[in-house]
């Protein structure tokens, strides 16, 4: 808990049973209240780690619902048990767990609503071992979203986010996509929502265990990150209207 404010970590799982106890062990847990794991029908035994962990909230998917709807049954669950500041972070230990206070700081003391884990930022990409094509498409599209939403993120596509108990209840998450391009939606509709977000530099580290889309998906994910940033501008400029930009009711 910060400044009374309470912190859950909710980690979106999928095969991830070699890493989830490295990433659960370096949460700092003198600040964060509660845990979830959600885990989309993985193929091993990432639930028997998680509750050998004690992670006291484990959600199992009976069907694979996709990384934007594991994200939906996390968000879901951490509003249902109080939270008032919700940092997602990956359990496939990409990202450090470190980052963790810093970025709840920054909402508990009210400067910011949303703050990102920037991989781009500083050299943590390619220095962690991102390959260069992934990183020259994250440049290339976070440009073009950049220009069409007026912003200046240094990237999108990071999976480590905090977020306040307020953006979570006003931006209708529930009607995003349950595949990858929910976390650009859910980004568009922040923006569209009026938050500022806060970016901080975040080390990553790429390896076999570290989960990784395939091409296929990456080419899926890149259109529709095109297709949402368009869709943005004709909800700005009044062309168009998109129903997942409507607030939560």
């Amino acid at each position: 808990m910060i400044k009374g404010k309470k912190v859950v970590v909710v980690l979106p799982a999928y095969n991830a049973s070699k890493t989830l106890e490295m990433t659960y062990q370096e949460i700092e847990f003198s600040i964060v209240d509660e845990v979830i794991l959600v885990d989309d029908l993985s193929k091993d035994n990432t639930v028997e780690v998680g509750k050998k962990l004690g992670i006291k909230h484990i959600i199992v998917h009976e069907q694979n619902k996709g990384y934007g709807g594991n994200q939906k049954s996390c968000y879901n669950k951490a509003l249902e048990i109080g939270a008032d500041i919700i940092v997602m972070l990956h359990p496939d230990y990409q990202y450090t767990p470190k980052l963790i206070p810093a970025m709840s700081h920054l909402i508990a003391s009210d400067l910011y609503h949303v703050v990102l884990g920037s991989r781009i930022l500083g050299k943590g990409a390619l220095a962690g071992g991102m390959p260069f094509i992934k990183f020259a498409a994250n440049r290339g599209l976070t440009l073009f979203q950049n220009i069409l939403m007026n912003a200046k993120l240094s990237e999108y596509h990071t999976g480590y986010r905090a977020f306040s108990r307020e953006v979570l209840e006003k931006v209708n998450y529930n009607a995003n996509s349950d595949n990858f391009v929910f976390d650009n939606q859910m980004l568009a509709q922040i923006w569209h929502a009026g938050f500022e977000i806060a970016e901080i530099t975040c080390p990553t580290k790429y390896f076999d265990d570290a989960s990784s889309i395939n091409l296929k998906n990456s080419s899926v994910y890149g259109l529709g990150v095109l297709k949402t940033s368009i869709e943005y501008r004709l909800q700005k400029w009044g062309i168009r209207k998109f129903a997942y930009f409507n607030d939560h009711e």
